[in-house]
């Protein structure tokens, strides 16, 4: 998918450019512009079904340790998860967005994952434990 010259690729709007697996790379940036993203991983340590969302999604609480401590995303993640399996389990979210208005929460962080060949959601997470807070570099 192209940008238009009056979609930037910071718009809310392209947050999901393209879930197509041969889509080409999206535009360059430069290595300072990733490293204001603070990407770190965190341990499940609630997950409830969140059924007030538009699309099926669950009320997730994530412990990212001392630094950042407990935060409350909602996630789309109910075709390959149940609740009681994602409680321990260590996933990706980027934490320094603005929080956003999801229905009634308020969703602080944006958990990472990939799109299955049907585009449903498949958590990002290390293949190791790793401390909480820890940064993706």
């Amino acid at each position: 998918m192209l940008l238009s010259p009056q979609r930037s690729i910071c718009d809310d709007s392209a947050m999901h450019l393209s879930h197509d697996h041969d889509a080409p790379p999206a535009p360059r940036i430069d290595f300072n512009q990733l490293l204001t993203v603070d990407i770190r991983v965190g341990t499940v340590i609630a997950a409830e079904p969140f059924p007030q969302a538009r699309k099926p999604a669950m009320k997730l609480k994530i412990d990212f340790g001392r630094g950042i401590g407990v935060k409350q995303p909602s996630a789309q993640i109910t075709r390959h998860y149940a609740s009681e399996a994602l409680v321990g389990r260590q996933v990706a979210a980027v934490v320094n967005f603005p929080p956003r208005q999801i229905g009634k929460v308020m969703s602080e962080v944006l958990t990472l994952g990939f799109p299955d060949e049907d585009g449903e959601v498949v958590l990002f997470s290390p293949d190791r434990v790793v401390p909480n807070g820890a940064r993706l570099f």
